[in-house]
């Protein structure tokens, strides 16, 4: 089965070394699930969730600009596998020729998957089998805020308050 999913932050955990790797972080099913990314995709995230602009394109946009010239769509985003810690998921697109659809599945990183969903407000799917393998409770992550306030600052999607404390650009998230 799979569950919708919506992006609750951008956060920040341990890599295998201590060193701190930025995570973008999913709600499904009642649970929070890290998926690790890289700078560069943290702030893309970020930036599609803020409605904040690049001066220049970034990849993400490129992408969702050609497919929607060429006359695509991308339909949704899902998570569906996720080995020796690895996400993998994939992309459903459509196009149509002639006024009949033609349906596309891609194999993508989540990250990009999620990059492009967030630009395009697609929905965001995740199977049982990956929230079992890699879902972890909302009460094991310090979102910051009151203890009432399980959303995570400056994570809010486009035309909500980000709450992003100035002092932490990155947006404390981390697992205890």
């Amino acid at each position: 089965m799979e569950h919708e999913a919506e992006v609750a932050g951008i956060g920040v955990g341990s890599g295998p070394d201590g060193e701190e790797v930025p995570a973008v972080v999913l709600r499904a099913r009642g649970e929070y699930l890290p998926i690790f990314v890289t700078p560069d995709q943290a702030r893309s995230i970020r930036g599609a969730l803020t409605g904040e602009p690049f001066d220049r394109p970034l990849t993400h946009d490129l992408l969702v600009e050609m497919v929607t010239e060429f006359g695509g769509a991308v339909d949704s985003v899902r998570i569906d596998d996720i080995v020796d810690g690895t996400f993998y998921g994939k992309l459903t697109a459509e196009r149509y020729v002639d006024g009949e659809p033609d349906r596309f599945v891609f194999d993508a990183r989540p990250s990009d998957a999620i990059a492009i969903a967030t630009r395009l407000e697609c929905p965001i799917r995740v199977s049982d089998e990956v929230v079992d393998a890699a879902g972890q409770p909302l009460k094991s992550f310090d979102v910051g805020g009151d203890s009432d306030d399980r959303r995570p600052r400056g994570s809010g999607p486009r035309g909500r308050e980000s709450g992003r404390s100035e002092s932490d650009p990155d947006d404390e998230f981390r697992s205890r």
